[in-house]
């Protein structure tokens, strides 16, 4: 019995079950795990939803057995009709013998529960006596190094320079930060040992640490406290390269089409920090790979690759997959037959506990009786179970951040939004809220509207983003009301709904981009692209009706407007006013408190001189100098790397958040056609220009800003020392709308001058030279004034796409260039 139990603390599932003191309290963590051990077999594999749903009976054993018959592909080699138990299958192998390194496949192949533990990959030769068994490794590890594929080609841009190299160059540090804040700790264990996470506990997780497990116990909330299983990680170093990890985790579904696994739209740069940290406490291996030479054994893998139906799961260029094996239809299960039981003869061997034989062979009795049709609703239920999608979202009281690991879930800057602000939404009702083609968005990658947190909704491949916009929408739509009825009957109110935002939304959401003071809502400048008019209507008239604890307000209480001299107070036609705004949004005026704050605000604006202005830009770092030219062309400058590192025109920066706000955002172009300008550091002594370029990460120490100096036009000559030269670099607004820049170089200290310097004047992929000019497909113009007749045209050795233009430099030389796109 425990009494006067003032708070709870929630454990990890590796946490052992012991008796723990909490104020005084003695705490059984055994409500806490519940049955969280995997009990019986310690190899058996693992389902992130089995173990966090069907271990626990929150899903019936049949719906926990379909799930185990898609996840360990039985229905790679039993037929079946049914998509949602179409096989999750293995990583595609082509290119394997330059991405996995040898060692790990043999031991892998050996043993894998024992390598990856919880693997899903069933031990194919467990049946084989010892000799055997290694003698057919050995063929199919030959065969597996034969298959090279090359890595795909990293391009590197003014927002996204990437060093020589750049996968043995991670920053554990930033890696470690990254793992825990963009939503890889949603599905793997965080570090005990990181020192982040600094978030208040979630509203629901402050009711609970108000309550005593019984009470939690009587009131049904035990999931709600127990700790969501991490999906298990191999060692990570052991089984890759650097570069193949960094590749792999910038796009996973290359490797892993079935996505689960999903993109975190990682940039390289990023990927490379993840690895540095993924793998800080393991020593680095050899990243070269042996190719066998003995074509006899690689043939014989090649042919046991077919015979032992590995290439049903795993697919490789040129080989087909077969199988002899009955439908699923017509399967008898047993528990001591066929791939459930011991290892036997030509079977799989999966190491399953009792309780996955006994879902799986529920769900088999259950598709023996009623075949493999299922409703809508379970349907999509086993979509989100498969996907993993319960480990961020909640949908119908199920799943969601487990409680240990909200903490990780922070917003930009700790700006205080609530649960909603910071917490992946809640999927109740989305298949009535969004649209179908935006909900199509949203999973591939392009349907942000968020920018405030931290964490990032992955990018999925076209057969889900296919699928499951339609599955939401075909298992959420009600009856309840008919917005679109109600709006069409509506016609002309777009100053009343212009009136009406202004009256209360424009308060925590932007529209168009523009804002009051501390608004970092949804811009509802995209609802009427976003969400179904049925929705908007239901959700005004009653938003905690559609989302539980939703910090939206109701206008409406009680059916009744809190603007009753608008529309006469009209509740219904209120909302169709704020509807018709929103739909032509585009072309209306801007509410008055937003247009105030305009006027109010920040923003510079270059009339009569230049303005410059020192900030934070994603594009230019945070030592960034950003200059806007009356002639509305404007330009970025990195003061830490000296690059010149962004242009663009029209609009050129609120100063607000540089000059008011600490530790805000980066400042972004108010203008259009942003461009990107060549990346990397401009300047390098080579010994010959057709050397590679020296390592930025180590050059850019040999860098010093000297400052700037304005001259009577208010145009600034950036000033900065590379080595043994003094560089003068002026931007101005050019002809056509582009920027002219003069390079002037001086050597300050002759006998620290070696090399000839180079400077490097375009770096992009297949660039075209003609003459004086060198242009990127689709990019931007560089054209240098009479270039000296030395000038190259580099390729990389490494990939022959990649370009660099370069012009020898001699000391007190001048250089224009003019950049238009």
């Amino acid at each position: 019995m425990i009494d006067g139990l003032a708070d709870i603390t929630f454990l990890s599932e590796n946490e052992v079950t012991r008796p723990r003191r909490i104020g005084g309290v003695t705490l059984l963590v055994v409500l806490l795990i519940g049955s969280l051990a995997r009990a019986q077999n310690p190899d058996s594999p693992f389902v992130a939803g089995f173990e966090r749903f069907a271990r626990h009976k929150v899903v019936e054993p049949s719906v926990g057995g379909r799930l185990l018959l898609s996840e360990l592909s039985c229905t790679a080699c039993h037929a079946t009709d049914s998509l949602t138990l179409m096989p999750k299958r293995g990583p595609r192998l082509t290119g394997a013998g330059n991405r996995v390194r040898e060692e790990w496949m043999r031991e892998f192949l050996s043993s894998p529960g024992k390598v990856k533990p919880g693997t899903t990959m069933p031990d194919v030769l467990g049946s084989l006596p010892e000799a055997e068994r290694a003698a057919t490794v050995d063929a199919l590890v030959a065969f597996l190094s034969t298959l090279q594929s090359p890595f795909p080609t990293a391009t590197a841009s003014g927002a996204n320079p990437l060093p020589h190299e750049f996968w043995k160059k991670g920053d554990a540090q930033r890696g470690e930060k990254l793992y825990h804040l963009v939503g890889c700790v949603a599905c793997h264990a965080p570090d005990a040992e990181y020192q982040g996470g600094h978030s208040q506990p979630s509203a629901m997780a402050a009711l609970l640490s108000a309550l005593d497990p019984e009470d939690i116990e009587e009131m049904g909330l035990t999931e709600s406290v127990r700790p969501a299983p991490s999906v298990p990680l191999p060692n990570l170093s052991a089984k890759y390269t650097p570069k193949a990890l960094t590749f792999f985790l910038t796009s996973p579904e290359s490797v892993r089409p079935n996505a689960r696994m999903p993109n975190l739209k990682l940039e390289l740069v990023e990927a490379a920090d993840l690895v540095a940290y993924l793998t800080k406490d393991t020593p680095r291996k050899s990243d070269k790979a042996s190719l066998s030479e003995n074509s006899s054994l690689v043939e014989k893998g090649r042919a046991l690759f077919t015979s032992l139906s590995c290439v049903n799961c795993h697919e490789v260029n040129g080989l087909a997959p077969a199988s002899n094996a009955k439908s699923l239809a017509q399967l008898t299960p047993t528990f001591d037959l066929g791939c459930l039981g011991e290892p036997s003869s030509g079977l799989p061997h999966f190491s399953l506990d009792q309780l996955q034989i006994k879902s799986i062979t529920s769900a088999l009795h259950q598709l023996t009786a009623k075949g493999s049709e299922e409703s809508t609703q379970a349907s999509l239920e086993l979509s989100l179970l498969q996907q993993n999608c319960y480990a961020c979202h909640q949908r119908n009281d199920r799943g969601g951040i487990g409680p240990e690991r909200e903490k990780y879930f922070e917003t930009v800057s700790h700006v205080d939004l609530g649960d909603e602000g910071r917490l992946p939404p809640p999927l109740d009702h989305v298949g009535y809220k969004l649209t179908p083609a935006w909900l199509a968005k949203v999973l591939e990658g392009s349907g942000d509207v968020r920018p405030h947190v931290q964490i990032r909704m992955p990018q999925f491949p076209k057969s889900l983003v296919d699928r499951l916009p339609k599955a939401f929408a075909s298992a959420d739509q009600p009856s309840r009301v008919h917005g679109t009825e109600v709006f069409s009957k509506q016609p002309g109110l777009e100053d009343a709904g212009r009136m009406l935002l202004n009256n209360g939304c424009v308060q925590c959401h932007p529209i168009r981009g523009e804002a009051v003071s501390g608004a970092m809502g949804v811009d509802l400048a995209l609802a009427a692209q976003r969400v179904n008019p049925d929705w908007f209507l239901e959700f005004l008239r009653n938003p905690t009706e559609l989302k539980k604890r939703t910090r939206m307000p109701s206008f409406f209480p009680n059916g009744k407007s809190a603007i009753p001299d608008i529309l006469d107070g009209d509740m219904d036609r209120q909302i169709a006013a704020m509807w018709s705004y929103l739909k032509d949004v585009k072309s209306q005026k801007l509410p008055e408190k937003i247009l105030e704050a305009r006027s109010q605000e920040f923003e510079l604006v270059p009339d009569e001189r230049p303005i410059l202005i020192r900030t934070f830009m994603k594009a230019a770092g945070t030592h960034a100098i950003a200059v806007g030219f009356p002639e509305r062309v404007h330009y970025a400058f990195d003061a830490e790397q000296m690059r010149l590192a962004q242009a663009w025109r029209g609009r050129f920066l609120d100063a607000y958040g540089t000059w008011f706000v600490r530790a805000a955002p980066p400042a972004n172009p108010l203008g259009s056609d942003v461009v990107s300008l060549p990346p990397g550091l401009a300047f390098a002594q080579l010994p010959t220009g057709d050397a590679r370029w020296l390592a930025e990460e180590e050059e850019a120490a040999q860098y010093q800003f000297l400052g700037y100096q304005l001259d009577p036009l208010g145009i600034p000559t950036l000033r900065y020392r590379y080595r043994g030269y003094v560089i003068e670099d002026r931007i101005e607004a050019a002809n056509g709308g582009g920027l002219k820049r003069i390079l002037s170089i001086a050597s300050k200290d002759k006998d620290a001058v070696e090399d000839t310097l180079w400077f490097r004047a375009h770096r992009g992929k297949n660039l075209k030279l003609q003459e004086n000019a060198c242009t990127a497909p689709g990019g931007v113009m560089v054209t240098l004034q009479a270039p000296n007749g030395d000038a190259i045209l580099w390729h990389d050795p490494d990939d022959s796409e990649w370009m660099e233009w370069r012009v020898p430099v001699s000391s007190h030389r001048k250089l224009e260039v003019t950049y238009q796109w």
